[in-house]
C-alpha cells in the first residue's frame, strides 16, 4: 500500500508532469557544439550529435535531424513536418510555414532552450553565444554559406541566426538568418557571438 500511495503521489508532482514534457521534446538547441568549430562532420556528424544528446537527455525512440542547409539540401526539408515542442512542452511551431513565420512561431530565448532545459546565453550574458549555425535563409533554403558543408574548422563562413532574437547583422531578429560568421574556427564563431551550437528537431 504505501508503494502505491508513493506512486499516486509522485505522479501527482510537479516532477512528473515535468517528465512527461521532457519525454515530448522534439526540439533543443545543442547544449554544446562537437567542440571543433563548424566541423560538424557533415550533416551526419550534426544529426549524430542531436540524437546523442537527446538520448543522453532521456529521450528515446525519435529521429533527429540538425537544422542546417548544405550544398543542394536545405535546413527546412529534413525535419519533418512538426509540430515541435521544447523541453518545457511549450510549442515552439505548428509546421513548417509556422516555423518560418517570424511573427507567428514562438521561438525566443526562452523557449530556444537545451535539450537539457537550460537556457542558452544570449545578448547581454557573457559569454554571449546567440549565433546559431544553420547556413539557411528565412525560408530554410540553404545560403551556400555552410563552412564546407560543415567540414570546415578554418576557412569559409556560416549564416547564423539569433535564438534570442537580437543583436546586430542585416537581420538581427532572425533566429534562422541574421548574418554570416566571421569565419568557420572555434574561435572566429565565438568571436561573433556564438559557441558552434545549433537547432536540433525530431521528424
Amino acid at each position: 500500500m504505501k508503494r502505491i500511495a508513493l506512486i499516486a503521489a509522485f505522479a501527482l508532482s510537479p516532477f512528473a508532469a515535468q517528465a512527461d514534457g521532457h519525454a515530448d521534446m522534439s526540439f533543443f538547441i545543442t547544449s554544446a557544439g562537437p567542440g571543433d568549430g563548424a566541423n560538424l562532420g557533415g550533416l551526419d556528424g550534426a544529426d549524430a550529435h542531436c540524437a546523442a544528446l537527446a538520448e543522453a537527455a532521456g529521450v528515446t525512440g525519435k529521429t533527429w535531424a540538425a537544422y542546417l542547409s548544405a550544398d543542394g539540401v536545405n535546413a527546412r526539408e529534413r525535419i519533418g513536418e512538426g509540430p515541435w515542442v521544447n523541453y518545457n512542452g511549450v510549442t515552439v511551431a505548428s509546421d513548417l510555414d509556422n516555423l518560418h513565420d517570424a511573427e507567428a512561431n514562438a521561438l525566443n530565448k526562452e523557449n530556444s532552450i537545451s535539450e537539457m532545459g537550460v537556457l542558452i546565453n544570449g545578448r547581454g550574458d557573457s559569454p554571449n553565444m546567440h549565433d546559431i549555425l544553420t547556413g539557411s535563409d528565412a525560408a530554410g533554403m540553404s545560403t551556400g554559406a555552410s563552412c564546407s558543408n560543415w567540414t570546415s574548422n578554418d576557412e569559409g563562413s556560416a549564416t547564423v541566426g539569433h535564438h534570442d532574437r537580437t543583436g546586430g547583422g542585416a537581420d538581427p531578429t532572425s533566429w534562422v538568418a541574421s548574418h554570416e560568421s566571421r569565419g568557420c574556427s572555434q574561435e572566429d564563431l565565438q568571436g561573433t557571438g556564438g559557441n558552434g551550437l545549433f537547432y536540433c528537431f525530431a521528424k
